[in-house]
Parts: C-alpha cells; sequence; structure tokens
C-alpha cells in the first residue's frame, strides 16, 4: 500500500497510509488542541475538510474555530445544517439564501413572506440536527447522478451549476440522507455548530453567527436599514429580469444573448444616478456639497464622475474636489498600531484646511485648491483657483465623506450623503450565497494589477488592513447617507474573470495567501467568461478593467 509523509505545524512528522483523513493525520502528529476545537486545516497551504483524504505528502496545521478562516467555516456549515433542516421539515419549498446584514445572513422561502410558525420549526429541527452530532461527509458523485438529484429535488440552481462543468466527478457534502455543493470546506459534524440564532426579519428570517472573539455564543448585531433596502429593490429587479443566480447568468452567457442584459444592467445604473441627481435638486437650492463615501473598490470615482453628468442634465454646475489632495504632510501622518503610515485614519485629512475651504466657497470667495504629491509626500498649489457659480453644486468623494468629523464647519442643509457600495443579488445558488466583500476583493485585485502594478499577493496581503480600515471608518456611518447607490453589475465577474484567473495562478503554494488565491479561483470557475469589449466605455466596470471613457 502507498504510504505519504505528513508533517504537522511545521514540526512532528509522520508516514500514515495513502487515503487516510486529515482528522486522522491531525490526530497521528499529535497536532490537535484541546483547548480549542479545530474546525478544518490547511494542507499544503489549502482550505480543507478534517474528512478530507490525503493521496500525497502533505504538510498540515489545524484551523480552529475562533479563526477568521475557522469562522467562514463555521458560517458555511451552519447554511449546510439548515439547508438539511428544510429539506426534512418544508419539503418542495425553497430555502433560499441572500444577504449578509452584519453577523447574519438573510434568508427566505421561495421569495415570499415566512410565517413566524415556519421559522420556529426550523429553528427547533436545527437545534436537533446539532445535537444528533451527525457526521459531514465530504465525497463526489457522478455527474449524471448529481444532476439527476438536484433536479428532483427542484434545486434547479444547483443543477445548472453542475451543468457549467463537465467534470466526470462532483465533489459534494453528504449528512444522513441530504446531498449539497459547497464552494469550501465545512465542518466534520453537526454537533460543532451550537452557536447561532434564527430570528424573524422582514418577510424572512435571519440567521445568526457567532463571530471569531467569541465563538460560544452570538452577540446582538448592528443590521443597516441602508442595505437592507439596497439589497431588497436588487433581489425583486433580479426576480423580474429572471437572473437571480449564476446559473442562470451562465445560460445566458451561453446562449449569446449577455449584450442585451449588460445594456440593461447599465441603463438601471443610469436611472438609478438620475434618480439621485433628482433628490440632490430636490433637497432645496442652498450651494451643496455632495459626499460620497464607500467601502474599497465600490466605483465611487466613476459613480461620482456619473453623477456630475446627470446634476448638469437637471441644471446644477458640478465642481470636483478631491479629499486627496488634502492629505497632511507625509510627516504629519498618523500611524498605525505597525507603526506604518495609515493613510484611511481620518487624522491623515487636513480637516481645517478642508472646512476652510468649503466654508470660503459658500460665501461665494476664490479659493486655491491645494494639490497633493504622493511621491513627495508634500502638497503643492498649482493655481487652481475656483469659486461656487450660481447652482454650482461641490462633488468629494472619499471614505470619510459620511463621518461628519470631516465637515464639522458645514450646515448639515449644505451636506448631501451617498452611500456607494457593490452588493451583488446574484447567489452561486440556493443554498451557497456570493460574497460581496469578494467581488470587491476581485475588483480591486484587477485593479491594482492594471494601473498600480501590484500582485495578486501584494493586493491579498493588503485587504485584512482595508477591511479593518472600512470596519472604523466606513460602515458604522452607512445608514445617515442621504442616498445610496448600488454598483454591482450582475455580469461583472464573468468579466473579471478574464483578468482575475491569471493574476491568481501567480500565487504560489508557499505564499501565505496561496489559500485565498485557490478559494478565489474556485469560486470563479464557476462563471462563464464574458468579453470584456461587450463592457460600455462608461461602466463602472471600466474602473477596474480599463479603457474608461472618464478621465482620472
Amino acid at each position: 500500500m502507498q504510504n505519504v509523509t505528513i508533517r504537522a505545524c511545521g514540526e512532528n512528522t509522520v508516514t500514515l497510509p495513502a487515503g487516510v483523513t486529515v482528522a486522522e493525520a491531525l490526530n497521528a502528529c499529535e497536532a490537535r488542541a484541546d483547548a480549542m476545537p479545530v474546525i478544518a486545516a490547511f494542507v499544503n497551504n489549502e482550505v480543507r475538510a478534517l474528512s478530507y483524504r490525503l493521496a500525497i505528502n502533505a504538510e498540515i496545521r489545524p484551523i480552529f474555530i475562533n479563526t477568521g478562516v475557522g469562522q467562514r467555516v463555521y458560517r458555511r456549515s451552519v447554511c449546510y445544517a439548515l439547508a438539511i433542516a428544510a429539506h426534512k421539515t418544508l419539503p418542495g419549498r425553497r430555502l433560499l439564501i441572500g444577504h449578509s446584514l452584519g453577523n447574519a445572513y438573510y434568508y427566505s422561502l421561495d421569495g415570499r413572506a415566512v410565517d413566524p410558525e415556519i421559522i420556529q420549526t426550523l429553528g427547533k429541527t436545527l437545534s436537533e440536527i446539532v445535537a444528533g452530532d451527525l457526521a459531514i461527509r465530504r465525497g463526489v458523485v457522478a455527474y449524471t447522478d448529481a444532476l439527476e438529484y438536484f433536479n428532483a429535488r427542484g434545486m434547479r440552481d444547483a443543477a445548472l451549476l453542475v451543468e457549467r462543468h463537465n467534470y466526470s466527478e462532483v465533489p459534494v457534502y453528504h449528512c444522513d440522507d441530504f446531498m449539497d455543493l459547497s464552494y469550501g470546506p465545512l465542518a466534520p459534524s453537526t454537533g460543532i455548530l451550537t452557536a447561532w440564532e434564527i430570528e424573524p426579519y422582514d418577510n424572512g428570517f435571519l440567521l445568526v453567527f457567532p463571530t471569531a472573539s467569541d465563538h460560544t455564543k452570538v452577540s446582538p448585531g448592528y443590521r443597516s436599514t441602508t442595505l437592507f433596502q439596497i439589497y431588497r429593490e436588487y433581489k425583486e429587479w433580479g426576480r423580474v429580469l429572471g437572473i437571480s443566480s449564476v446559473g442562470q447568468l451562465n445560460h445566458l452567457t451561453e446562449r449569446k444573448e449577455v449584450k442585451a442584459f449588460i445594456r440593461v444592467n447599465e441603463a438601471l445604473h443610469e436611472k438609478k444616478i438620475a434618480r439621485i441627481a433628482d433628490q440632490v435638486t430636490a433637497a432645496g437650492e442652498t450651494e451643496k456639497v455632495v459626499l460620497v463615501a464607500g467601502p474599497s473598490s465600490s466605483g465611487k470615482t466613476t459613480f461620482t464622475k456619473k453623477l456630475g453628468v446627470q446634476l448638469r442634465v437637471v441644471g446644477l454646475i458640478p465642481i470636483m474636489i478631491s479629499l486627496d489632495d488634502y492629505f497632511v504632510p507625509r510627516e504629519l501622518t498618523p500611524l498605525d498600531e505597525d507603526g506604518k503610515y495609515d493613510f484611511e485614519n481620518i487624522g491623515a485629512i487636513d480637516v481645517d484646511l478642508l472646512n476652510d475651504h468649503l466654508v470660503r466657497l459658500f460665501k461665494g470667495e476664490e479659493v486655491e485648491l491645494p494639490s497633493f504629491d504622493f511621491k513627495t509626500g508634500a502638497r503643492e498649489y498649482r493655481g487652481n483657483v475656483i469659486t461656487l457659480p450660481d447652482r454650482g453644486v461641490l462633488l468629494m468623494e472619499g471614505i470619510h465623506g459620511l463621518n461628519d468629523a470631516l465637515t464639522p464647519r458645514v450646515d448639515a442643509d449644505r451636506k448631501f450623503k451617498v452611500y456607494v457600495s457593490a452588493l451583488t443579488q446574484l447567489n452561486l445558488d440556493d443554498h451557497n450565497r456570493i460574497s460581496t466583500t469578494d467581488n470587491r476583493l476581485i475588483r480591486r485585485m484587477v485593479r491594482d494589477h492594471q494601473f498600480r502594478g501590484h500582485s495578486a499577493v501584494a493586493t491579498l496581503e493588503m485587504w485584512p488592513s482595508v477591511r479593518r480600515g472600512e470596519d472604523q471608518n466606513i460602515f458604522p456611518f452607512q445608514d445617515s447617507a442621504d442616498a445610496a447607490f448600488n454598483t454591482a453589475l450582475d455580469y461583472e465577474l464573468g468579466v473579471l474573470r478574464n483578468y482575475a484567473e491569471p493574476l491568481l495562478r501567480q500565487v504560489k503554494p508557499w505564499d501565505d495567501v496561496y489559500h485565498e488565491a485557490v478559494r478565489l479561483q474556485t469560486f470563479l470557475r464557476n462563471f462563464s467568461t464574458i468579453p470584456e469589449k461587450n463592457v460600455p466605455s462608461e461602466s463602472i466596470l471600466r474602473e477596474f478593467i480599463g479603457d474608461s471613457g472618464f478621465h482620472y
């Protein structure tokens, strides 16, 4: 019998028969810790289920439940267990996963309102599944068997994803008599999934999770009404068009009908931006500053330019002011906990100078705008003198736009705030969602390579810091916005795949972020590619892939 050599945590090495599971290998290496549950493992720097069978030599490291990666596995596993509960108690009904809302996912049934009794029944059944400590096993089934299983149970979107590939073996997860797809490893059994809650919300319910800081209990989370309203509107729009899953999008692409769908996506953007321009006008005649904010790679810059066009349509005169030009000199920039320049800290902005200029412009005075030289880290003045004309509107975009600490000297009635983010309404299938954070990460990776010469490794390594900055500086203020805009385009990941996959393939197994690269590659393979030539020149997507009709 063939053997494999296993090294755990860079220390203990053992020789075991090929086909041994990751859990068995961890036990043999004495690498498991009693103090904290192990929910998965890194195997040659890929995230694998504990039931995964080892066929080659491997270095393995346990993934503990209280880590970020561990919590991702945990959430995915609770969602899987909830799908089992729906399978047992609601045969013939479609359990539909939705978007994230704080530390929870929103769910609906058949796209209709959910009775409180059904929510209670689902919670009770899920509790029984957890108490039963049922094994969750990774395996493969024949292509035709997978299609037959999913079609017979009304899981058409899962069947469409299987049809997208031509693999003779389809990876699945089994638990009791239930089988489903999963786009990442699951927990070894349901018994570990003890912390969760189900609570009614709007016409559906929330599945609430713990956090990595305390995996043993669920803490109350903040629910953004702004995000929920955006998601609900776009979900309804997706249902009207009949495109709410990746499989449906792929079907459209492969029938050569995606061009018309792209035009509708872009037209929806234009219509929504025109409505926001109308809102700015309706807010009153007072000279205003429109403050645009949102997380990284939301398309804020292109949105602001497109809003400027629509403001001209309604008779206003937009004047762009770049917050980047109000950075303090480099030596005054705050430092983060690692001693590096923290450009996302509001202290990196010269708030006094910015407010002095805004107040003077509203008084009708002339102001010479600064320019910031990022190479020298110094502020310069190049004769860019402006005044605010009649029916003039100032446009500023940046991560702190919604925070009143940025504009403390500007009266509230002079501020119009817009929150911008990329909130995709597509799901992979009924039970597997698309992370909006992943959507933005892929956008950023492509843009960083196209315009900044960064590798995928550099973007992936930087991303956790970017996310921490968003949690501190953007998300706490999103519900203070006067308007919100969703920059996601339902077709965009089919285009971005053309750019992102070659970059992700450059990430090697010895890179610390390799497991993230593999995860994103696996995710992108679910999308049929869409040629970038179909993307209009003024699309927000052009901010990331290039050849935009706007000047940046």
